[in-house]
């Protein structure tokens, strides 16, 4: 992920394992992560049972928030892919019982959007 991008607020891919080394003590034991994102402080991970964002705060970025959202709980999401003269994609997912969505993320075009949204379908169609 390009710094340009970052600072746009587009996220980038971030290894599995990355992820897992860097949040192991916020994962429960059968807990394993499918893919997750990177923006410039913050950080999304798709697990095989929730969805998680980090949302680091303030100037130095040292309180850091923890937002564990059950994907029973998701009541839609879209996936708007990126033109030929955008540089990002969108990912919209609305919570149960909100008219707008709760959670809007932006991804560079190195990111594969069919396979976020692939793991999103997966766990919401359950």
């Amino acid at each position: 992920m390009g710094l340009f991008s970052a600072i746009l607020g587009n996220a980038g891919a971030v290894s599995p394992d990355q992820l897992q080394k860097d949040y192991a003590k916020i994962m429960i034991d059968s807990e394993v992560i499918e893919i997750g994102f990177k923006l410039l402080r913050d950080t999304f991970i798709f697990t095989n049972r929730r969805l998680i964002l980090i949302d680091k705060q303030g100037i130095t970025g040292s309180k850091t928030e923890y937002k564990s959202i059950n994907y029973k709980s998701i009541s839609r999401f879209s996936v708007e892919t990126a033109g030929t003269f955008e540089l990002d994609a969108e990912l919209k997912i609305w919570i149960s019982g909100e008219a707008n969505p709760s959670i809007t993320k932006q991804f560079n075009k190195s990111v594969d959007v069919y396979e976020v949204q692939k793991v999103l379908a997966f766990h919401v169609l359950k």
